[in-house]
């Protein structure tokens, strides 16, 4: 797969011979726009993290297809079919540039991409399904003649073991190493003999995605060695920085600018830093008003959110001027504090209109000693983050909740969690960026302010 300028021809007019459910087993032979290099793998990413949010918020397996349906159909769907395989392998090859760099990425995209996989194959019809076993090659033989006679009363109590009131047991069984089908077997879901599972036609599934995985394992290895010794320093001008700056980034509003629900003045900064601040930002405001005073990468989180939250420059260095004039007096706060603000606002320097942090780089932030920035749940301590969470009023199921959501590094779904438990509503986009978290608040709590009589 090569990346190609804009000004020669696009993918589509390389049709990958395929099946409407890729295997990914090598890259294609295409020549790709430089653009759509990028596009698609964004494209492909907000699936990936739709997976992701709706796993980790406990979706069963209907579900779980339903959502992946409408996430395809949402990101990734194109009119024409031959293109629409082509972003969908074209994205894939891409991500695993991005997500073979560390073993965290590894781990992540390996899970979300199986998932992904199983979910797509569910969709698929039987006739779909055993096509996609025979382009795996997969070695397994279906159970027939006196085999399969000796075995239908067993594998009819498997069956209505597991829910299927009719007594009939399925045309098609794979006999299979039972190693092979650990979900199966974990699930009680297989008939086991003489270290061998029978699979059922309808858990082709099982079978289908333990080679996924095990393939897309072995070629995230093999595209790491690729990465680090040949691609890193030849692309360093062109391909690297996309790479690297794709795993986190944040694919939603930037909230450079503020909306009708995001315009506060310094008379109602302290309530409303109480009634809609996420934790992060409330923890910031709270530690600047004790300490007067933020260590730089607390006034970079802090002080941006509040220009997106509708802070008007004036008001911002008069905010910050109170503060610190505490501590360090007027004349050095102009000196060494006023400048940095009006940069961020882009008055100063390359006049940049500097964006609020997302949720991801919050995350990904590495506070040190006597910092106060980054994100509460990652970074606090549990009896800390416990304290914190009963300040802003969650009950003790609340609490735990968010706590197991921690304790399993969802941090931004731990962060959604403790929005529905605040305002007493669901947030299914789920929480991405504190802009975000304040505007959603502000909103429920302005539509139960009753208005006045005209």
């Amino acid at each position: 797969m090569e990346v190609i300028r804009s000004q020669k021809r696009t993918v589509s007019n390389d049709v990958v011979s395929t099946p409407t459910l890729p295997l990914y087993l090598t890259a294609p032979p295409m020549e790709v726009r430089l653009e759509e290099f990028e596009l698609f793998a964004i494209d492909r990413l907000r699936v990936l993290k739709g997976v992701s949010d709706g796993l980790a918020r406990g979706r069963n397996p209907n579900e779980m297809d339903d959502l992946v349906e409408t996430l395809w159909k949402e990101h990734m769907r194109l009119s024409d079919v031959s293109e629409m395989i082509n972003k969908d392998i074209i994205s894939h090859f891409v991500l695993r540039l991005v997500y073979c760099r560390s073993d965290e990425l590894k781990k992540w995209f390996l899970s979300m991409e199986t998932a992904l996989f199983r979910h797509r194959f569910r969709l698929k019809k039987i006739e779909e399904q055993r096509a996609i076993v025979g382009e795996f090659g997969l070695p397994y033989k279906a159970v027939i003649g006196a085999e399969l006679e000796s075995l239908k009363e067993r594998l009819g109590l498997v069956a209505r073991s597991l829910g299927q009131i009719s007594s009939d047991v399925e045309n098609i069984y794979y006999k299979v190493p039972f190693e092979e089908v650990p979900d199966l077997v974990a699930g009680r879901r297989v008939l086991l003999q003489k270290g061998y599972a029978f699979v059922a036609g309808s858990q082709l599934v099982s079978l289908v995605v333990t080679q996924f995985r095990s393939h897309l394992s072995k070629a995230l290895i093999l595209t790491n060695r690729k990465w680090t010794t040949t691609i890193r320093e030849r692309e360093k001008d062109r391909l690297t920085p996309i790479v690297e700056a794709l795993s986190t980034s944040y694919l939603g509003p930037d909230y450079s600018q503020s909306s009708e629900y995001a315009d506060i003045s310094l008379k109602d900064i302290d309530q409303v830093s109480k009634s809609s601040f996420p934790l992060c930002m409330r923890h910031l405001f709270e530690k600047l008003r004790e300490d007067h005073h933020l260590k730089h990468g607390g006034r970079m989180q802090l002080g941006l959110f509040l220009k997106g939250v509708g802070l008007k420059l004036d008001d911002a260095l008069a905010f910050w001027r109170e503060e610190f004039t505490k501590k360090v007096g007027s004349e050095r706060f102009d000196k060494e504090y006023a400048y940095a603000i009006r940069h961020n606002y882009g008055k100063e320097g390359k006049r940049t209109d500097y964006t609020p942090y997302a949720c991801s780089k919050i995350i990904t932030s590495a506070p040190g000693a006597g910092d106060h920035h980054g994100c509460p749940y990652r970074h606090f301590s549990e009896d800390n983050l416990k304290a914190a969470l009963g300040r802003m009023g969650l009950s003790s199921r609340g609490m735990e909740d968010v706590m197991d959501k921690v304790r399993n590094k969802h941090y931004q779904l731990a962060c959604t969690l403790t929005f529905e438990a605040v305002y007493g509503t669901s947030c299914d986009t789920g929480i991405n960026h504190p802009n975000q978290y304040f505007e959603e608040s502000q909103k429920i709590l302005k539509s139960k302010t009753p208005t006045a009589p005209v």
